[in-house]
């Protein structure tokens, strides 16, 4: 089986890890803070809050907004479930945006539509999420520009985008946003195993996900409402969590960071060879916007049925019987049942609609060889039945 991602580990990465396992710390020892000064530099944020997980960074990015019941977040409905769950979370419920039909991303045309509505409603969002997807970069100018003017909040899903730029600067810089968000999942640009990062320019937020990653624990005097009995004292002074990313995980994220620039120069290439080896073939490959430099995370094709005479299924089952670990990058969130039975309509999303009914990920990670590529590039074109895909 090609998969669609996987992880590339060097000799450098189990060094650093085994490192840890031979050092007094094995959790919260001094390689988290090292690793989230490396992202910070990195993306040109003032901070970075290492966590267990894109998941948790993205809620706990949530209460560092103060999301809570009675708000409401709005993001794209092509994402993973975990970026509208963040909201769910904290008690406030969710709405989505039509996706750009040439991005994929949350469109800021139909963005602009809904806030004009919410306005004239009364029921504006508190935060706005806008998710990076496959590394394509949002237009966040535009969805700043609408932050500004209505007054919401903006938390970047970057999960797919670490190495990415947006208009020459890097991703995560939180120039339009007030937290952005990485994923560390072994499938993404760099691994820690599980992990992730929330970064910020505020320092206040930067404190507030610190300390909820924590317990919701301070030792910082200034913070405490009692004075303290002893060196040892401490004070949880809200309901945190245990979101604490561990040195061992930090040690194989910051060592895999020596190699990030390469990973996303490797997938690029692998990208535009795609884009030639499937000049002719019936499908809409990878639209890249010239203020972007995607960091290339999925090689999303979008398939020409009405051409191909076959269904989607029938060309993602037959790659899959024939070892290729194509995906489908995503169903979109109002589909799974949890948020089914919340009443959305699918007719409010026709962009979003058609991207699932002709999506298909193909695999893209650094290790690709051009063989393999050449073989998915091969399958894809095989007959169906007594149909032929080219």
């Amino acid at each position: 089986m090609i998969p669609y991602g996987r992880q590339d580990i060097s000799e450098a990465d189990i060094e650093a890890v085994v490192k840890v396992l031979r050092s007094d710390f094995l959790t919260q020892g001094p390689v988290v803070p090292a690793f989230e000064k490396a992202l910070a530099g990195y993306c040109g944020a003032r901070y970075a809050a290492a966590a267990t997980s894109a998941t948790s960074a993205l809620h706990l990015a949530c209460l560092a907004l103060d999301v809570g019941v009675g708000d409401v977040v709005w993001t794209t409905p092509i994402t993973f479930v975990a970026t509208a769950n963040c909201a769910v979370y904290c008690g406030a419920s969710v709405d989505f945006v039509d996706i750009d039909p040439q991005s994929y991303n949350l469109s800021v045309e139909r963005l602009a539509e809904k806030l004009d509505r919410a306005e004239k409603s009364g029921k504006l969002p508190k935060v706005v999420i806008p998710v990076h997807l496959c590394g394509q970069p949002c237009d966040m100018a535009g969805i700043h520009a609408l932050g500004q003017k209505y007054g919401f909040k903006i938390i970047e899903d970057a999960s797919h985008a670490l190495g990415g730029r947006y208009k020459g600067e890097p991703i995560g810089n939180c120039r339009y946003s007030d937290i952005t968000v990485f994923s560390f999942h072994p499938v993404k640009i760099i691994t820690s195993g599980e992990g992730g990062a929330a970064m910020t320019n505020d320092l206040a937020l930067f404190g507030k996900i610190a300390r909820l990653r924590s317990h919701g624990i301070t030792r910082d005097a200034s913070e405490m409402i009692s004075a303290a009995d002893g060196p040892w004292y401490y004070e949880q002074i809200e309901l945190g969590y245990n979101y604490r990313l561990t040195d061992l995980q930090a040690a194989l994220g910051l060592s895999q960071m020596q190699r990030l620039d390469e990973f996303v120069t490797k997938r690029q290439s692998l990208a535009a060879r795609y884009g030639e080896l499937l000049k002719d073939f019936p499908a809409i490959t990878p639209w890249q916007h010239a203020d972007s430099y995607s960091a290339m995370h999925l090689y999303v094709v979008r398939l020409r049925l009405d051409e191909i005479k076959a269904s989607h299924r029938e060309v993602f089952e037959r790659l899959r019987v024939n070892g290729i670990g194509v995906n489908l990058h995503y169903i979109p969130v109002y589909h799974h049942p949890y948020y089914a039975r919340q009443g959305f309509n699918a007719t409010d999303f026709p962009e979003a609609e058609r991207y699932y009914s002709e999506a298909i990920s193909l695999p893209l990670f650094p290790a690709l060889t051009q063989d393999q590529q050449l073989e998915v590039v091969r399958l894809l074109g095989t007959p169906i039945g007594h149909q032929t895909i080219f």
